[in-house]
């Protein structure tokens, strides 16, 4: 399955989310690849601050070939995730043809969630070909306890696709992990934020069936 993390805006955390969600889907035994879309590399940076065995694979591929490339480099995995380009771009589009289930993560924020329309609008005009491509929203970065974090449901509702039950709320340990090259349940196995991960992984494994 290849999940695709995409959103224009930067800062809605789309390396946190594509690093912790492919070592998920590593948890189970599967293979995983993660592909670096991004020309600021990130996911290649979390990589490379990793001293231990690597869960994943991670390849650099910042061009607008994915959807080109992607028969041959998921050859050997179960699972692709790939870290989208922050901009609406000829990559974007590429990494939207290459996927299965395009995740658009948005915080709790009235920016993020006009800045999702023109994502929304690529996922669009790429079901067009390909008709089983889906998508869904992941609110991401999400502050606890707050109304703005519990009104982002309805808010994103005018888009017509449909938002994850998962949200994953800030927490200080992403950046922990991320310093080390490390998800987050391999900090704090136990964790809110571990499990969070885990649920939503889940139910993007659900989406995809």
């Amino acid at each position: 399955m290849i999940f695709g993390i995409l959103n224009q805006k930067g800062g809605v955390g789309k390396t946190t989310l594509s690093v912790n969600l492919a070592a998920s889907l590593t948890r189970d035994g599967s293979r995983v690849l993660l592909i670096d879309a991004d020309p600021q590399g990130s996911a290649l940076d979390f990589a490379a601050a990793r001293e231990s065995t690597p869960l994943f694979s991670v390849v650099g591929l910042p061009r607008p070939t994915i959807h080109k490339e992607i028969s041959h480099l998921a050859r050997d995995y179960d699972h692709v995730v790939i870290d989208g380009p922050p901009r609406v771009t000829d990559l974007a589009r590429s990494a939207i043809m290459a996927a299965d289930v395009i995740v658009i993560p948005v915080q709790p924020s009235p920016y993020d969630i006009w800045a999702a329309d023109e994502v929304v609008k690529l996922v669009a005009e790429a079901s067009v070909f390909k008709e089983n491509l889906k998508a869904v929203f992941a609110v991401n970065r999400k502050i606890a306890n707050t109304a703005i974090g519990r009104d982002v449901g309805e808010a994103l509702e005018s888009y017509h696709l449909p938002v994850l039950a998962t949200s994953i709320t800030q927490r200080v340990v992403f950046a922990e992990a991320a310093a080390q090259g490390r998800a987050v349940f391999e900090v704090d196995a136990n964790g809110a934020a571990a499990r969070e991960i885990e649920e939503l992984k889940n139910e993007l494994v659900e989406v995809a069936q």
